[in-house]
This record gives C-alpha cells, sequence and structure tokens, in this order.
C-alpha cells in the first residue's frame, strides 16, 4: 500500500519515503499526508501525523552541482533534510542519528574523509553539523569510518571474503527473521544440507582457483554453524580447506552463538581445523529473559562455554548482547554487560532489537521497552566498553531498530575482525556459499553486482547446478 506522499518539483518518492518512516514508523495512519516540495534550491515538507501539522526547510548553501550525479544527490539531501525537520517537530526531540537514515553510515564519513582528508575528529565535527548527529553517534561513525578506510587499504582487487552458512539452530529466537530452522522440524534436512553444501564448497573453489581470487577471511554464520554435530563440522571443514588456498594464519570466523550447541569435541575439531575466532552469543545475562526469547539455555550455561572455549579452543572468543529485549531493563542490561566484561571476550557486539517481518516478536509486547529505554541501555555500552578497553570499529543500522538506534562492534586492541568490517563497508567481493547465501561482486567505482542461492534448505539442496551457473554468470559479467 502506498505512503501519502505527494511530490512536487521532483520524483525522489524514494528519498522521501525512507526519510519520513525512518524518524516516524507509524506514519501512514488516517489522515496522514506528506507533501514534499522541491523549488531549486529550497526543499520543503509539510506533514500532517496524528492530526497535528508540521513543517520542516532545507536550503542548499551555494548553487547546486553541475554533475547530474552529484546534482541528484544534492537534491536527494534537501529533500530528506526538510523531511527530517518536520519528524523532529512530530517526535519533540533530535533523533539519535540526525537525519540520516542508512544502514551503513559510516560509509558517508569514510567518502567524506577521503575527498577532504579530514581526520576523525574534524568528520566528527562534521557529522553533528551537517546532519545533526549527537556527539556520541557522530564518534562512533568517524571512527567506523577510519577503519574502514585501515581496512580498504589493505585489500587488493583481488582479494576476496567467503562467506559459509548453515541455516539451522537448536530453537528459533523470538527475535529472529534469519533463513534458521529449529532442528527439532528439520533434522532430517541437515545431512542432506551439509552434503549439499560440501558439493557447493567444491565448485566454489574450483571457480576461484580459476579466476585467481585470494579469499582474506572465512566467516561461518547462520542460524547456528556448531549445530552441526562434531563429524560434521569436521567433514564441512576439510572440505573448505581443501577446496581453497587458505594461507596460515588467516581470519577464521565460526559463530557458535548458542551455548547449548558447544562441546568440548566441537572446539577441538574448530581449533585442529585453524579457526581463529568463534562468537559465543549469550544476547542476555538474565535467564528471564532468555526465556522470553525462547532461548532454553540458562545464563549458567554461557559461563560453563566461555570457560570452555577459553580451555579447548584458544582463539578469540565475541559475545553479543541485545539492548531492549523483553523483560530486560536497563539494571539488568547493565549487569549482564559487566559480567561479560569481566569474562574479558577479545570482542563485544552490542546490538539494538530491531522489529523484522519474520521474527514471532513481532506478536510480543514491548511497551515496558521504548526507545528511551534502549537508549539507556546503549549509553551504559558507550561508557562501560572503552572503560575497559575496547574501542568500536564497525557499525551498521537497521531499519525499525527500537528508538533508531544502532549495532556496534567493539574490540581490544588488534583484535578487530577484518570481515565484519569489510562486508559491512562494502569494501570487496563476498562469495557467498549455503542457502540463502548472498554472493556479492564489487566492481571498479563501487558498483556491486549480486546473485543469490536458493533461501530454503529444502530448495537449496536441489538447485546446485544452478547455484555455480549463477556465480559463474556474475563473475564473467563485465563491468
Amino acid at each position: 500500500m502506498a505512503l501519502p506522499i505527494e511530490l512536487r518539483g521532483h520524483d525522489y518518492r524514494y528519498a522521501a519515503e525512507q526519510a519520513v518512516m525512518a524518524f516516524l514508523p507509524e506514519f501512514g495512519g488516517e489522515g496522514d499526508k506528506l507533501v514534499s516540495t522541491l523549488d531549486g534550491l529550497c526543499a520543503m515538507a509539510e506533514l500532517r501525523f496524528r492530526g497535528k501539522d508540521y513543517e520542516g526547510r532545507a536550503e542548499q548553501a551555494g548553487p547546486m552541482p553541475e554533475a547530474p550525479l552529484l546534482r541528484r544527490r544534492a537534491q536527494q539531501k534537501l529533500v530528506k533534510e526538510s523531511v527530517f525537520r518536520a519528524c523532529v517537530g512530530a517526535l519533540g526531540k533530535l533523533p539519535p542519528w540526525g537525519s540520516l537514515t542508512g544502514v551503513r553510515p559510516g560509509k558517508l564519513a569514510a567518502r567524506h574523509m577521503a575527498e577532504t582528508g579530514r581526520d576523525e575528529k574534524e568528520t566528527a565535527a562534521w557529522l553533528e553539523r551537517e546532519y545533526s548527529l549527537s556527539p556520541r553517534r557522530a564518534f562512533l561513525c568517524a571512527r567506523a569510518a577510519k577503519t574502514g578506510l585501515e581496512v580498504g587499504d589493505s585489500l587488493g582487487e583481488k582479494d576476496i571474503l567467503l562467506y559459509v552458512g548453515i541455516p539451522f539452530c537448536p530453537t528459533r529466537c523470538a527475535y529472529c527473521s534469519f533463513v534458521s530452522h529449529s532442528v527439532e522440524k528439520s533434522l532430517k534436512l541437515v545431512e542432506p544440507y551439509v552434503e549439499a553444501l560440501g558439493r557447493e564448497i567444491g565448485d566454489a573453489g574450483l571457480l576461484t582457483r580459476e579466476l585467481g581470487l585470494r579469499v582474506k577471511a572465512v566467516y561461518w554464520g547462520g542460524g547456528t554453524p556448531t549445530t552441526l554435530d562434531a563429524e560434521q563440522l569436521r567433514r564441512t571443514l576439510d572440505r573448505v580447506a581443501a577446496a581453497f588456498d587458505l594461507p596460515a594464519g588467516l581470519e577464521y570466523t565460526v559463530e557458535a552463538g548458542r551455548p547449548d550447541t558447544i562441546t568440548r569435541e566441537k572446539l577441538l575439531v574448530l581449533r585442529s581445523a585453524g579457526v581463529t575466532r568463534i562468537s559465543l552469543n549469550p544476547q542476555t545475562m538474565d535467564d528471564r529473559v532468555l526465556a522470553a526469547i525462547g532461548r532454553r539455555h540458562s545464563a549458567q550455561a554461557v559461563r560453563h562455554s566461555f570457560a570452555l572455549a577459553r580451555e579447548h579452543f584458544g582463539g578469540q572468543i565475541n559475545m553479543d548482547l541485545i539492548a531492549g529485549l523483553p523483560e530486560d531493563s536497563v539494571p539488568g542490561f547493565r549487569a549482564g554487560l559487566e559480567e561479560v566484561l569481566a569474562m574479558g571476550p577479545e570482542n563485544v557486539t552490542v546490538h539494538s532489537l530491531t522489529r523484522k517481518r519474520g521474527a514471532d516478536l513481532n506478536g510480543m509486547d514491548l511497551r515496558g521497552l521504548p526507545g528511551e529505554t534502549v537508549g539507556q541501555m546503549l549509553d551504559i555500552a558507550l561508557e562501560e566498553l572503552p572503560a575497559a578497553h575496547y574501542a568500536p570499529y564497525y557499525l551498521y543500522r537497521q531499519k525499525f531498530s527500537a528508538g533508531g538506534y544502532e549495532n556496534v562492534g567493539w574490540a581490544k586492541e588488534g583484535t578487530g575482525c577484518l570481515y565484519n568490517v569489510a562486508m559491512m563497508e562494502e569494501l570487496c567481493t563476498v562469495l557467498s556459499l549455503g542457502a540463502g547465501g548472498a554472493t556479492k561482486r564489487l566492481l571498479p567505482g563501487g558498483k556491486i553486482l549480486r546473485c543469490f542461492n536458493k533461501k530454503y534448505p529444502y530448495e537449496y539442496i536441489g538447485s546446485l547446478e544452478e547455484a555455480d551457473r549463477d556465480k559463474r554468470a556474475l563473475f564473467a559479467a563485465l563491468p
């Protein structure tokens, strides 16, 4: 259903829609309307929301660029800025990310750094001035941009990231919208899936050798890869090692996000295969909250799994927490964060809860966790993580996150995950294997070509020839 938006003097409907929905997700009800006007160097937004009227105005400082691409970019910025200012009136306050609506704000800051030569501090000040970011969000954005530029400088034209998807979990979390299946319901698919994935790994390895591509980092996600048993893990890890030329010391991450999937035997398999990093993701250290989101393990299981990983894995450990989960509280989030920091993982990733289509959480009562509460939780993270000697190294945003906040990866010195930075900032080609895998070929100039594997495991298992054909066509396409 189309939103009630009227355009005058321009055709930037997507820009207007993106702006109004980013700041007022409830927009579109009875009587709501947005009129967006662009007249030369000035944009005007007239907003009617919940029976009240608001206006926003933005003007170009100086002449419009002559180059068509730059001109359209400047005009779209004016449209978004005017809608943002009207929405601020409706909200009664500035959003934490100001007028920015994209999922990769670091790319904007990185482009500014590259074009102007300004440093991290100057770029943060520019973000505050031009886009009304709060000082804390401007700092996060500029720091992520700096890291992205450093990683980008280290990558060559033939360098790629390798992603391996395992779309199975012990149970499905309430907030999850990924292509993941509870093994309770799809156990019979796991072994055929592992066999099919092994064949795709072989096909993809042959393709990379033919093209002379170099794998810079490997990442297993899902789902929860450690849902596989030890023998299935070993078999698939061996197939990756046989198919690809993986240099010694390569960054190699496997998500072991559910403590109820971690055993001593699996950790030893990962270690012997050269995996250097695992992600053990409690999301919360409160048993009540774990039960509310559909996890069937306790906080004590997280503690046990972490100790087991320290004893038998030996590599780096990331731990995820989510701000805004149902049944959580600000004191509860603080206690969970402090306990995780006391464990001393190399990386901590702090997410803000996002309500997505396909997630069971859409039917839950979240009235006790408004955006203000999420903001208080994230403020705690912004205070305690730097004090514990973690620095932000990558960030991204998602649509419909509580309060419009962000997800941030924090790392101890020298332990940032190259895959996370390069993937999120779109710095090189990503070769994705497994159900739902999205392969992205980065072309000179930043253009990206994509192809997609079948989404569901039962479809994927029978589509390997098609997957190989699509990847070959993608890499054969002329820039």
